[in-house]
């Protein structure tokens, strides 16, 4: 982690897809994050006015984004794309950006969202929660 485990500071977090990126917001003090919203893509490209926004409203000092891999521990096919993702944010905000591990966090949003009885369309967010929740504990 950048800051000092003392400082509290928001953190945007981000579960990578070509068609959807679910975002989440969270704080280094509680370690805790909480779901945001899910950007849907534009002609393949991110939403970027949509992340603008995003970051212009919470404000974060750093992001994080879920580096897809496979249970074999090698990179997913969106992998490179999760990553060039990651590099756009940096050079558009120039905020610092993570990359974690999110293996099996969709999955898990999954269980959570039927245990609650709610397949509400919340998936990715609360997949982008799960990765940056697992950065904050890191």
């Amino acid at each position: 982690m950048t800051a000092a485990a003392s400082d509290n500071i928001t953190l945007l977090g981000f579960d990578y897809g070509v068609k959807h990126i679910g975002v989440a917001v969270g704080q280094t003090l509680l370690q805790s994050a909480t779901p945001l919203t899910t950007l849907h893509a534009k002609k393949h490209k991110p939403d970027w006015d949509g992340v603008t926004q995003l970051i212009t409203e919470w404000q974060p000092m750093e992001l994080v984004v879920g580096l897809p891999f496979t249970m074999d521990d090698t990179e997913s096919e969106v992998a490179d794309k999760a990553k060039r993702f990651a590099r756009q944010l940096h050079g558009r905000y120039h905020l610092p950006v993570h990359m974690i591990d999110e293996r099996l966090t969709t999955r898990e949003a999954a269980s959570i969202l039927r245990s609650q009885d709610k397949g509400d369309g919340r998936l990715d967010a609360l997949a982008a929660t799960l990765i940056l929740e697992t950065w904050l504990r890191k």
